[in-house]
């Protein structure tokens, strides 16, 4: 007799989301305001032109040795969409008619870049399956209007792996407005409440300092509200259009709320990301609301 795989639910309250329970019914089907829980979602900062071909293979290998089947990926835009990005002001939505022709080449090339991300998970034998937010989220005036959690959902229910990125959106007054990965990381937090939440950057956590400015800078092993004050916040290399480390480290302590462990950890020391989706202790820093 064929066995049917049960899926565990959260239950979304004010408090907080929860596993069932022992003799809670468990259902054979979610519903729209009980998702299947998704017990980790990873954020990953991507490196583009040039693109870190063997860091990101390697990456895809140490998730594929330890992430479970409930488990979320996100990346950014890197280069791919930024600069082009905050060269036309797209963040700021429709001003000028010649946006439009950005707005597709940007969509375009943060695709490619999924795609190439796409093909690592491949080779490393995960089973990746793409939601781009453009799909799924719809903005109104800069903000969130409505996001789909269906197709996250769906996906996991057939044991694949869901991977997002940072978009264009929609927007019902601007026409257009930037989404971040961080933004979905957000809403999937939201609705999941994760047991965890990986960043995944190029250090090794939150320091006072930018440590490859500053070599007295000191690594926190934990972030809070009160912490961020005395952060030295300087600009990161690159053009960012979603809002900067600051805006980072904000929205950072607002998915904490709703996730039991968020961690900053490095994804270019080799084997730190296999621990951290293994629930092992691994050099970081958490994030606690």
């Amino acid at each position: 007799m064929e066995t049917r795989r049960r899926y565990p639910y959260v239950r979304i309250t004010a408090g907080g989301g929860r596993k069932c329970s022992a003799g809670e019914p468990t259902p054979s089907r979610p519903s729209e305001d009980r998702p299947a829980v998704t017990n980790l979602l990873i954020r990953a900062r991507i490196h583009a032109h040039p693109l870190r071909g063997p860091d990101l293979s390697r990456l895809a290998r140490e998730l594929a040795a330890g992430a479970g089947p409930d488990t979320v990926l996100v990346h950014g835009a890197g280069s791919y969409g930024h600069i082009l990005a905050a060269k036309h002001r797209l963040k700021e939505g429709a001003k000028d008619p010649d946006q439009l022709a950005a707005v597709a080449q940007v969509q375009r090339d943060v695709r490619a870049l999924d795609l190439k991300v796409l093909d690592a998970l491949l080779r490393a034998r995960l089973r990746p399956a793409a939601i781009p937010p453009s799909l799924v989220m719809r903005y109104h005036d800069g903000r969130l209007a409505s996001f789909d959690v269906g197709p996250f959902r769906d996906y996991l229910m057939r044991q694949l792996l869901p991977v997002s990125f940072g978009d264009i959106v929609m927007d019902t007054k601007r026409r257009f407005s930037i989404a971040s990965g961080d933004d979905v990381i957000l809403e999937l937090a939201k609705l999941f409440r994760p047991d965890r939440v990986l960043f995944v950057a190029d250090v090794d956590g939150v320091y006072t300092a930018d440590p490859k400015r500053d070599k007295n800078a000191t690594r926190l092993d934990v972030v809070d509200a009160t912490s961020i004050e005395k952060i030295a916040l300087t600009s990161e290399a690159g053009q960012d259009v979603t809002g900067g480390l600051r805006g980072k480290l904000e929205r950072m302590l607002t998915i904490a709320k709703h996730a039991r462990d968020v961690r900053i950890i490095n994804g270019l020391a080799r084997g730190r990301l296999e621990s951290a989706v293994k629930g092992q202790d691994v050099v970081g820093t958490r994030v606690v609301a």
